[in-house]
């Protein structure tokens, strides 16, 4: 079965995020794709399908090494940018629009191009951003993330949950020093965030505009087999919803987000989110993609 090899939220190869992409998936059971996911091991692999519905582009499931996930950005713009790239989706002028079945529901996907190839693409999220309860104290959080309590924003910025389909917890970093020690004590998460309503650990530092980013982050979700992500465009769609959308009544508000550097992946995540009254009315990811490999996997037939 062929499949191809992208990096996502990138524009070099060998940054941002894998991702594996079949773009011919029909007759591959749960169980199978799953086994595929673990023995590809990257942070998702996206299974690709006719759509349900006939006016949609296609059906997608997402698999990272141990679950299947409701949605996930670096899949939803990778599957795009590879049935583009491939040809299986034609490119418009100026941009392509499609929509992808997800588990969370139909996403719609812009698809720009230039000169042939594929320049950037952007999702709008299926589901607006919603809150969490309230996450574990301070204390539980500085143990998980192997860093001190002090290190952990509590003014105008302190710990909360959101999602946008995927829950995370969003703990706010004094500095990049912070941020860069941060590493994930199992027995702490086991302890304080194994069963809660958002497992997976999303420390970020405000970088205040320098070098065109507003955050620097890091995603550790050990829960679902990812010991750490570079990009996760569903937490940056979830980013939203736990900032709020602050004194602004109307217009759009918009952000950048890095992640991975710690790494050696870095990736950018483009997020914006349109107000009106005072409320989110709708959430974007976007960023751009490259191609790696096309190559073709012993599938089992027995």
């Amino acid at each position: 079965m062929r499949f191809f090899l992208a990096d996502v939220f990138t524009d070099k190869v060998f940054g941002g995020n894998q991702l594996a992409v079949f773009p011919s998936a029909s007759g591959l059971s749960t169980s199978l794709m799953q086994a595929i996911a673990r023995e590809l091991n990257l942070s998702e692999t996206v299974f690709v399908f006719p759509p349900d519905d006939p006016a949609h582009t296609r059906r997608i499931r997402i698999f990272t090494p141990g679950a299947e996930l409701p949605f996930a950005g670096h899949p939803t713009i990778g599957a795009a940018f590879v049935l583009a790239w491939s040809g299986e989706v034609p490119l418009g002028n100026p941009a392509t629009r499609i929509v992808l079945e997800e588990r969370v529901g139909p996403v719609p996907v812009s698809i720009r191009g230039e000169e042939g190839r594929v320049s950037y693409c952007e999702l709008t999220t299926a589901q607006l951003p919603e809150r969490g309860p309230a996450p574990p104290p301070l204390d539980d959080l500085a143990a998980t993330l192997s860093i001190r309590p002090e290190d952990i924003e509590t003014g105008d910025l302190a710990p909360g949950a959101a999602s946008c389909g995927v829950p995370y917890c969003f703990v706010p970093l004094r500095d990049e020093a912070a941020l860069r020690r941060a590493r994930i004590d199992l027995s702490a998460w086991e302890r304080s965030l194994s069963g809660s309503w958002a497992p997976a650990l999303y420390p970020f530092v405000r970088t205040d505009g320098r070098n065109g980013v507003d955050f620097r982050a890091r995603m550790f979700a050990p829960g679902i087999g990812i010991p750490e992500d570079p990009a996760t465009g569903s937490a940056a769609a979830a980013l939203p919803g736990y900032l709020g959308p602050g004194n602004a009544e109307s217009g759009t508000l918009s952000w950048v987000v890095e992640q991975g550097v710690e790494m050696g992946r870095p990736s950018r995540i483009q997020v914006a989110c349109d107000l009106a009254g005072g409320r989110i009315r709708a959430v974007r990811v976007g960023g751009t993609a490259v191609l790696v490999a096309e190559a073709r996997l012993a599938v089992p037939t027995g």
